[in-house]
């Protein structure tokens, strides 16, 4: 039978890795937390997606050479201009190496663009919002010190699938969800995958 030292020392070596396991992933989600978010146009870190005061959080996954995200410049600078007062902040993420800061300069003018954007160079906020195409938003809210995710999807059901589209949505799901989350009530879901472009996570390249 073992010692009541024995018994002790194991029962020391286990709280301690528990320990050094508690640390380590409070250390890392530090880590997580205090990188940048992505960098803008002129190159520097994208430190604060959410500023005080905000109410959610708007990220629009884009790519300058997707046609279906480009279709969809309209309809989310409309949201923006509606939502904007009320503490709704979009950010146009770009996730694909190619939009070089170059290239979303070129775009923006292209479309006539006025918005905040973040090059998504490092992918942080698609692994963030689980996006994997273009176009696609995440609607984020504050919650502690963090942001939790309460819509991921299309933006309307104006597209079916590659190729076949709605003359016109009959459903704008991003409104709904933006709604919700200013009158405190349930975020519905997405009525069904976002169509688009597919994002080629970074190591897969």
């Amino acid at each position: 039978m073992p010692s009541n030292s024995a018994i002790c020392m194991v029962m020391f070596r286990a709280m301690a890795s528990r320990a050094t396991a508690i640390l380590f992933c409070c250390l890392s989600t530090a880590a997580w937390a205090a990188a940048p978010f992505g960098t803008d146009l002129s190159g520097h870190p994208v430190d604060q997606i959410a500023p005080a005061g905000s109410k959610a959080v708007v990220l629009f996954f884009a790519a300058s050479d997707c046609p279906i995200s480009n279709r969809y410049i309209p309809e989310i600078e409309r949201l923006d201009r509606e939502f904007a007062a009320q503490g709704v902040r979009f950010w146009w993420v770009y996730p694909n190496p190619e939009d070089t800061a170059a290239v979303v300069r070129r775009h923006d003018v292209q479309f006539d663009i006025h918005a905040s954007v973040v090059l998504d160079s490092d992918q942080r906020l698609t692994r963030m919002a689980h996006a994997t195409i273009t176009p696609e938003v995440a609607v984020m809210v504050p919650s502690g010190t963090g942001l939790r995710e309460v819509y991921r999807g299309r933006i309307d059901n104006r597209y079916i699938a590659l190729g076949q589209e709605r003359p016109r949505p009959t459903r704008f799901e991003l409104e709904e969800a933006i709604r919700a989350v200013l009158s405190s009530s349930p975020v519905p879901g997405p009525g069904g995958p976002a169509v688009g472009c597919s994002i080629v996570p970074l190591d897969l390249r």
